[in-house]
């Protein structure tokens, strides 16, 4: 596992010895010189990909010799596994109840089940999440219950935001996880923004900015990545590379080497991870958290402990650990298995081959795959825990339609702290519930006029 970054200590020694006349020292930077014309990069002159980090091929094996820094035992592979069945099932419930018109909207996060849940199994619950709109498993991995979940979608009156926010668009303080915004990459420059007061406060924190390919061609995106470079604030950048910003594919949104590539530019290290491959995914961004709040490495195995010396094992340490906090960027690269919302055909911009493709290479298949292989799990285990998850989910929906709707006066509460609405704001709510009732057929169904 290898992060791509940015490093002066080479160019410094060198200088040490060369005259003042082979470097260009400006404000700027201190550069060497070149006789040579040459431009870098361009589409005639293409830099290397960087490679994808994977440790489990798509057949669920071991890719031999793979780097796991951080192992996945059996207890945690059951939780990551059970939660990616879990989202899996709520996803394509919720879309059909969606279909029904039990709501108005909802997105999945089909095919990127193992970016979710992997990501989420590596931080720490308290690390602050600022998602985008497709990362729904880190907040059931945090503990958000399927019966939340429903409550948001329905905008009930027990869901905290009565109603106000669009369906998918989760926010809990309890499980640090801000609310969604529909506007691509806003929450990043706030992730940076979160993870410098953690900086200036010493406490042991990073924030997560999650995003799509189509978020990283937004202003914001190079913003939050000059910002939190330049701060050296802890936060991690994690890129879902879906291949789509809704129906513009990845080839039409950018030029160079993907999202990952950029880290480098910016100032920070960055690795590009099959987004299908739950374990390199959790390893990836263990590893990434540990470098932002500059930790030492985690203890080898035993048996490479036991074949290296002390001062090996010294030296190795303090060459892994990053002299101070900073930022990582992550590229997983995944693929949206299926329409970008309830509100898209993605069929008219991708062919049936290329989708049929992409799903049998479903990561829960490929995990199920792999825990087979270790003998952690059978048939008999998947068929009860897909009945369960079946059963929970409609169980959860059902309770939340049973919950009464938010009546109109809701409206105008939380707005500002205190028992009393400020005159402007009563005024508006009794022209409000005076309109309701004399056009009571303009009310949604269920909603009290009170």
């Amino acid at each position: 596992m290898r992060f791509a970054s940015h490093s002066t200590r080479t160019a410094a020694a060198a200088a040490a010895k060369a005259s003042v006349d082979a470097f260009l020292e400006v404000p700027g930077g201190r550069v060497p010189y070149t006789s040579h014309l040459a431009f870098a990069g361009g589409p005639d002159n293409p830099a290397a990909p960087m490679p994808a980090y994977r440790t489990i091929d798509s057949q669920g094996q071991d890719v031999p010799d793979a780097e796991v820094p951080y192992p996945i035992d059996k207890d945690l592979a059951l939780r990551m596994y059970t939660s990616m069945a879990k989202l899996q099932t709520m996803d394509t419930l919720f879309y059909e109840a969606q279909r029904q018109g039990r709501f108005s909207f909802y997105l999945t996060c089909q095919g990127e089940e193992a970016t979710n849940i992997g990501s989420a199994a590596a931080l720490s619950d308290k690390d602050m999440v600022f998602a985008q709109y497709r990362e729904q498993g880190v907040l059931l991995w945090r503990g958000y219950s399927l019966e939340q979940f429903a409550d948001q979608l329905l905008g009930n009156a027990r869901e905290p935001g009565k109603g106000r926010q669009m369906p998918i668009h989760y926010g809990s303080p309890a499980h640090c996880y801000q609310t969604i915004s529909s506007p691509l990459a806003t929450q990043m420059p706030h992730a940076v923004g979160a993870a410098y007061a953690y900086k200036m406060d010493r406490r042991p924190q990073v924030a997560v900015a999650y995003f799509g390919d189509g978020a990283s061609s937004e202003g914001d995106a190079h913003a939050a990545f000059n910002f939190a470079a330049v701060l050296g604030a802890p936060t991690i950048f994690i890129c879902r590379n879906n291949g789509y910003a809704i129906s513009t594919p990845a080839h039409e949104q950018y030029r160079g080497d993907g999202i990952a590539a950029r880290g480098p530019m910016y100032g920070m290290p960055a690795i590009r991870v099959d987004g299908g491959d739950v374990r390199a995914v959790y390893n990836a961004v263990q590893e990434a958290r540990r470098r932002a709040l500059a930790l030492p490495p985690p203890a080898p195995p035993a048996a490479s402990a036991a074949s290296a010396s002390p001062g090996d094992a010294a030296a190795a340490a303090a060459a892994a650990t990053p002299s101070a906090p900073g930022p990582v960027l992550i590229e997983c690269m995944s693929y949206r298995s299926g329409h970008h919302s309830t509100s898209d055909d993605s069929t008219r911009y991708r062919t049936s081959e290329e989708m049929r493709s992409w799903r049998a290479r479903d990561p829960v298949a490929r995990f199920r795959s792999w825990m087979g292989r270790q003998g952690w799990w059978d048939e008999a285990s998947e068929a009860a825990l897909r009945r369960s998850c079946r059963q929970e989910v409609l169980a959860a929906l059902d309770a939340a339609a049973r919950v009464p709707k938010p009546p109109i006066s809701d409206l105008f509460t939380d707005v500002y702290a205190g028992p009393d609405l400020p005159p402007h704001l009563e005024a508006q709510r009794r022209d409000t519930l005076a309109f309701a009732r004399r056009h009571p057929a303009l009310v949604p169904p269920g909603v009290p006029v009170r």
